[in-house]
């Protein structure tokens, strides 16, 4: 396999999909556009009964600025607030899953190993190193890479990821977390985040108006929040369609770069199949919140599969493995114990 091949084939498609999530943005914005026009020239009927049924105009640049500004900036504030809860890069993302910093003195095994490959891993990418994080409470096998920049990143893996795996296999998933680092998926994982987070403003709002009190002359206002709620789901169902195919793209990108890093195809292929043999479910309650930052899909199976962050492990393995068997590995003897 052409692996820098692949690598611009994935940075291509990726383009085209955040050329997707601009124009759903913008869908939005006509959706709400037409939502206000019909519903105000609705009202407007209504307080005029027995008088002609006057022309329904489309074009209204003014109702249209004030469309574009409201929408717009609800996006942008509820992005703003989103992307300030981060603000301390990967470390925020890593506690809040759940995760224990790793002392750099640590004596355990199967943690001195992890820091050991993190560091070489540094190397090879040309990167600082990250702060290195454990899920404890996590059996699965699974990890991720968080942050703004390479400076407030953070690597962090579960505790099965850390004992399950040999030597070669951690380096595999951890070279392939660097990419994330190396290509700018956490910076994009993030302002993805945010961006949806901001839709999903919409549908709060919509609710307030909703259930908002008053006379005759606040029913457009009613109208108008059961239609923000609407093209707020609709806006976030798309948003996280566009966001799943996103981040499918950006992972053939880390197999690659992570084979790059190691120049150890058997490494990456021989994690992939323990995880389809072991699992890799992640518990946490905000679990869904990073799930596309997941190495593979830490969440229970999507509706077919058309809202997977990650592409099948299958499909996976054997872009870098073709003549796999098929077969997924049994973990009978564990490199070490768990910590």
């Amino acid at each position: 396999m052409d692996f820098f091949e692949h690598q611009d084939k994935a940075r291509k498609n990726t383009k085209v999909l955040v050329i997707y999530f601009a124009i759903a943005v913008l869908c939005i914005i006509a959706t709400v556009y037409l939502a206000c026009l019909l519903i105000f020239y609705g009202a407007h009927i209504n307080q005029q009964s027995g008088v002609p049924l006057p022309e329904l105009v489309l074009w209204d640049p003014k109702l249209l600025l004030y469309v574009v500004v409201g929408t717009l900036g609800v996006v942008i504030i509820g992005s703003l607030y989103k992307t300030a809860a981060l603000a301390r890069g990967g470390s925020a993302v890593a506690e809040s899953l759940g995760g224990r910093l790793i002392d750099p003195s640590t004596n355990h095994p199967a943690e001195r190993q992890l820091r050991n490959v993190v560091e070489e891993m540094a190397i090879a990418a040309g990167l600082p190193v990250p702060k290195i994080y454990v899920l404890d409470h996590e059996k699965g096998i699974n990890a991720f890479a968080a942050g703004h920049t390479p400076g407030d990143a953070a690597i962090g893996v579960t505790s099965g990821c850390m004992t399950l795996l040999n030597r070669d296999e951690l380096q595999g998933v951890i070279g392939h977390e660097f990419s994330h680092i190396l290509n700018g998926d956490m910076r994009l994982n993030l302002r993805i985040m945010g961006v949806i987070f901001g839709i999903l403003c919409l549908a709060v709002i919509g609710r307030i108006l909703i259930y908002s009190r008053g006379g005759r002359n606040r029913n457009p206002l009613m109208l108008l929040g059961l239609a923000l709620i609407v093209i707020g789901a609709i806006g976030v169902f798309f948003g996280r369609l566009i966001q799943a195919a996103l981040s499918r793209q950006r992972e053939f990108l880390g197999d690659a770069s992570a084979v790059q890093f190691t120049r150890n195809p058997a490494g990456l292929s021989g994690a992939l199949q323990k995880i389809g043999g072991a699992g890799s479910k992640i518990k946490s309650v905000h679990a869904g919140e990073a799930s596309h930052m997941f190495f593979v899909n830490g969440l229970s199976n999507p509706f077919l599969g058309a809202m997977s962050t990650h592409p099948p492990l299958k499909e996976r393995i054997r872009a870098i493995d073709p003549g796999w068997d098929g077969k997924f590995k049994a973990i009978d003897v564990l490199p070490y114990p768990p910590v």
